[in-house]
């Protein structure tokens, strides 16, 4: 996916990190639902988030505000407190923990981008060795209890049932940031938002 294009003529693949590369200096830390468990570094962390790309390629988890596979967040150097961190659990490392951070306190997509994060780990769980994979918005989004609230819910159905139910428009459906073929694009038009 193209990211934005630079003023200056410049690649914009200077403001991104190598996916397989582990700076932590660009990445949030660990939040609290990621304390006391083991949180992934490294080549550990690299691989995760390279199959991460995938999935939400696959499942078109975008972030659209940037108009990117949400998972180039983690690589973008201009945000170097956002994106997603990950932990296996302390007592049980065939769960494993992600926790999001987003780019401002108030982002809007926060819901839905931790929801279609959600969906595309466990939907796609034969890709990946954990049989669960838990997300959390970080405590500093305003608000993250509800949030995490709603994913306490599909956690528990996923375990429950082995499913994940689709609830209309909650995932980003249709795929987020992108017009469904019936659709055409905005014309930045007076009923354009901004």
């Amino acid at each position: 996916m193209v990211g934005f294009p630079s003023p200056f003529g410049d690649s914009d693949d200077d403001f991104f990190d190598e996916y397989d590369e582990f700076a932590p200096e660009h990445l949030p830390g660990p939040g609290e639902f990621l304390d006391g468990h083991r949180v992934l570094t490294d080549e550990e962390h690299v691989r995760f988030h390279e199959l991460t790309r995938d999935l939400f390629e696959e499942r078109t988890v975008y972030d659209m505000t940037f108009n990117y596979n949400l998972a180039r967040l983690n690589l973008d150097i201009r945000h170097t407190t956002a994106g997603y961190r990950y932990a296996e659990e302390a007592d049980d490392p065939s769960v494993l923990r992600a926790e999001f951070t987003p780019t401002t306190q108030f982002c809007p997509q926060t819901h839905t981008l931790t929801i279609g994060s959600f969906r595309a780990w466990n939907g796609l769980s034969d890709r990946h060795d954990y049989d669960l994979v838990r997300v959390r918005a970080a405590s500093m989004h305003q608000n993250s209890e509800s949030i995490n609230d709603r994913l306490e819910e599909l956690e528990e159905e996923y375990r429950s049932t082995g499913e994940i139910s689709h609830v209309p428009g909650e995932d980003g459906a249709p795929p987020m940031g992108r017009a469904t073929e019936t659709e055409p694009p905005s014309s930045g038009g007076p009923s354009a938002p901004f």
